[in-house]
């Protein structure tokens, strides 16, 4: 199965798309990824779905990249003595360390290190920011704030802290269950939420081994930078950030990320609220096409789907809306141009030179494919970077690898044993070419590999092939 579209589709799943016949229909409109969000799934649930995607991936012959979405730490407040209180803008409001039931006067916030890092002048939002709090005095075991935007407060409301980093670490107690609980059940990429510092992806990459690949979910604006070199992909989780930030900043913040990632050549997937409408909708409204198309402009290797395909009642229409955006976007000039323009320099490395070097010559001789051989998949990882014209081809013999490229820009996953020789490789990335729909007798494509074969990270050099009429003969 060949996509008509470079961008990648990720699908969460929930109770409109949990049983086999649905996770295979939504493959099959699009989802090249499927995310499982562990805020609503037990263990016993994740490991069925897992299966169930294996089992589509067997049925299609097509890597699949299943993504555990870890719930991160939830930062909230205590109880009332009542139900709810108004906050009326003006007023000053306390949050301590007192367990007590709150009232109009104050309430408990059992977090310290929240307390901790506080300062006057900082601000605290509440309910997802429908409500604003203007620190005045900071304990360790208190806050007095003044009310700025005030509203109807109820129990167990969530508090932000913008632009502040907080003194713990993203993975929680239940993250850590569920990491390794995913990590046993085989999944390809775990999303880590609420990821303020590179420490952060490292104590996950620890736990995980390469077992699976780590992305960030950047739900804070800080240290994009330095979490970017630390892991392995980005999401853009607009939601979050719409809260840490005021919403006019969110849309630019999603293109420094989106741009940033792309120059490190490292996978980026936006999500929240793509296509919101169609959780009751058939069909989306303009804007929103007109956002995910945005994305796909910018250059992201991923949209997403959150409730849209979980529990929305048109799941496989909405994977099949956002095929039909991509399709269209990737066809227009301009989008072409706005690729082309966003290329950066590559970086000085043998495999970057060669990507580059690979891009260049496909574009130059119009060449059918890039075909990559790869081990850990970073040979595909960089020639996407490229963002080429050409389609590209990964062929790897570690399926893992196959599955975690299902995330990445343009890249067509093939599973098989890795090449015996340069002949070999040739002759076999002819055929997979022409088998899997890329090029005909008489084209020509660009292999790219690393001598010796097998060897991770060792990118260095690149044939030019013809494919011959004997590539219809069998294997």
């Amino acid at each position: 199965m060949r996509r008509r579209r470079r961008t990648k589709i990720v699908a969460t799943l929930g109770p409109a798309s949990s049983d086999r016949a649905t996770i295979a229909a939504l493959f099959a409109a699009g989802a090249d990824v499927f995310r499982i969000n562990m805020s609503h799934t037990p263990h016993d649930r994740m490991r069925e779905l897992v299966r169930i995607i294996r089992n589509v991936e067997q049925e299609y012959g097509r890597p699949i990249a299943a993504l555990v979405d870890l719930q991160g730490p939830k930062l909230r407040i205590g109880t009332f003595k009542d139900d709810a209180v108004a906050l009326v803008a003006g007023t000053n409001f306390v949050l301590d360390a007192d367990p007590a039931p709150g009232d109009l006067d104050r309430v408990y916030l059992p977090h310290p290190e929240i307390f901790t890092a506080l300062r006057p002048g900082h601000t605290l939002l509440l309910d997802d920011g429908k409500i604003r709090l203007a620190v005045l005095e900071a304990s360790p075991e208190r806050a007095v704030t003044r009310v700025e935007v005030g509203g109807k407060l109820s129990a167990r409301k969530g508090v932000s802290v913008p632009n502040t980093v907080l003194a713990f670490s993203a993975l929680t107690r239940k993250d850590h269950s569920d990491l390794e609980a995913a990590l046993d059940a085989g999944v390809d990429w775990i999303a880590l939420s609420f990821v303020q510092r590179p420490e952060d992806i490292a104590e996950a990459k620890k736990i995980a081994r390469g077992r699976a690949a780590v992305m960030a979910k950047m739900e804070k604006p800080q240290a994009v930078a330095e979490i970017i070199d630390a892991a392995d992909a980005l999401m853009v989780a607009r939601g979050d950030l719409g809260v840490e930030l005021p919403l006019e900043k969110v849309p630019a913040l999603q293109k420094q990320m989106t741009r940033a990632a792309r120059r490190a050549g490292k996978p980026v997937v936006v999500a929240t609220q793509m296509l919101e409408s169609m959780i009751s909708s058939p069909v989306p409204t303009r804007a929103e096409v007109s956002d995910v198309a945005t994305a796909i402009y910018e250059g992201t290797d991923a949209v997403m789907l959150s409730a849209e395909s979980a529990s929305g009642q048109f799941p496989i229409e909405a994977v099949a809306t956002m095929d039909r955006i991509a399709v269209e976007v990737e066809t227009d000039t301009t989008y072409r141009t706005i690729i082309d323009a966003q290329r950066s320099e590559p970086e000085a490395t043998g495999a970057d030179a060669i990507a580059a070097a690979a891009r260049e010559i496909a574009e130059t001789l119009d060449l059918n494919a890039v075909v990559c051989w790869t081990f850990s998949g970073a040979t595909a990882l960089r020639v996407a970077r490229e963002r080429p014209r050409s389609p590209i081809i990964s062929i790897s013999p570690n399926v893992s690898a196959g599955r975690k490229l299902a995330l990445a820009w343009g890249v067509h996953s093939v599973v098989a044993e890795d090449a015996r020789d340069q002949d070999d490789m040739v002759d076999r990335a002819c055929r997979i070419a022409f088998k899997e729909g890329f090029a005909q007798v008489g084209q020509r494509l660009i292999v790219a590999a690393g001598v010796p074969f097998g060897t991770p990270g060792a990118t260095n050099m690149v044939r030019i092939a013809v494919v011959s009429s004997s590539v219809g003969e069998a294997d």
